[in-house]
């Protein structure tokens, strides 16, 4: 049987949450959280293998929460994407540069185009 990976995705809009959900809960484990600390609680508690985090967040950026994840649990491979509306260049290249970001991914996104991201972020990452 093949593995069912796990996702995590951190996003403050409960309806941003909800779609992803019902878009991948059959094709992966998904957790969800709706503010990055939340998120670092589950990151305690479980075996992700991919973050998927909002940028604009109220309490906590997505960089400032991809910098405590890399801090943090530095075994976690870097599987990290980041979806926003808006983000500013310079928080995207150091998200690239400093803390294992895999890709950034424009709102509203589409679930097949994310699917095949998630796919590529995981098998470069096992390959």
């Amino acid at each position: 049987m093949e593995k069912k990976y796990s996702l995590l995705y951190i996003d403050d809009e409960e309806s941003n949450l909800r779609v992803f959900k019902n878009s991948f809960r059959r094709d992966f484990g998904i957790f969800l959280a709706s503010s990055a600390d939340e998120g670092m609680k589950i990151l305690d508690m479980e075996d992700i293998d991919v973050i998927i985090t909002d940028q604009r967040m109220p309490g906590k950026t997505g960089l400032e929460l991809l910098k405590e994840i890399h801090g943090q649990f530095p075994e976690i491979p870097p599987h990290r994407l980041m979806v926003s509306g808006f983000a500013a260049p310079h928080d995207i290249e150091t998200a690239f540069k400093e803390y294992g970001l895999f890709k950034f991914i424009t709102k509203p996104w589409e679930a097949e185009d994310l699917k095949q991201i998630i796919l590529d972020v995981i098998h470069k990452g096992n390959g």
